[in-house]
């Protein structure tokens, strides 16, 4: 069976107030002292029953002694409180002030709010954009290197390309030359021993051999 969920609310019952009251302070103290031994822990408890009475518990010294340790801990932090709050608003302050004196530069460099600045003040204002200038200038010289590198190397890829295809086409051609050379010169053959095979058997056979390379779409000998 599954342990039912007590719920907490306030027992009306006196008695069995006061019987509860009883075993659960006296739970509280034993685990304060628990606390204490394992964890090396300064603990002070204090309780007051419904009826007023007071219950205390301190594991090492009086409880005067806890007492005025944490009054003197909450007046160090009371004066503590207000010394962080100067300086985080000293802080916000000097933020501030950076913020805008940024701001007022970037303007002036856009050419605005020039109208109270005296002849060195401008000099200087002349400096910082000659050498602003100078910095931007030097930076987009270098991507431009950089572009135009980039732009060589890929021209000598796209040659080297570009001569393997060249040699492809060459050589395909080459080996469709040496194949017609090859048709040719066997034509040649074929025909110069026709010829010498019609001088020695006749014009009867010359006839025949005539009819045969007429068939075969081949060239008559002369």
């Amino acid at each position: 069976m599954t342990r039912q969920k007590i719920q907490l609310k306030k027992i009306e019952n006196t008695t069995a107030r006061q019987v509860t009251f009883s075993k659960r302070r006296k739970g509280l103290f034993k685990k304060a002292q628990e606390l204490s031994l394992l964890c090396d822990a300064e603990i002070a408890l204090i309780v007051f029953s419904s009826n007023g009475k007071l219950f205390d518990f301190t594991n090492s010294r009086s409880m005067e002694q806890v007492l005025q340790q944490y009054h003197r801990q909450s007046e160090n932090l009371e004066l503590h409180q207000p010394c962080l709050g100067l300086q985080l608003e000293s802080r916000v302050a000097m933020l501030r002030k950076e913020a805008e004196e940024k701001t007022h530069e970037l303007r002036m460099m856009n050419g605005e709010e020039l109208t109270g600045l005296s002849a060195e003040e401008l000099g200087k204002l002349e400096e910082m954009l000659k050498a602003g200038q100078n910095r931007v200038q030097e930076i987009k010289n270098k991507r431009f290197f950089r572009e135009i590198t980039a732009l060589g190397k890929k021209k000598f890829r796209l040659m080297e390309e570009n001569k393997k295809l060249k040699l492809q086409i060459t050589g395909q051609q080459m080996v469709n030359m040496s194949g017609e050379q090859v048709q040719i010169h066997e034509q040649y053959q074929s025909s110069m021993a026709s010829t010498n095979m019609s001088s020695l058997l006749g014009p009867q056979y010359k006839d025949d051999i005539s009819n045969t390379l007429l068939k075969l779409g081949l060239p008559f000998p002369d």
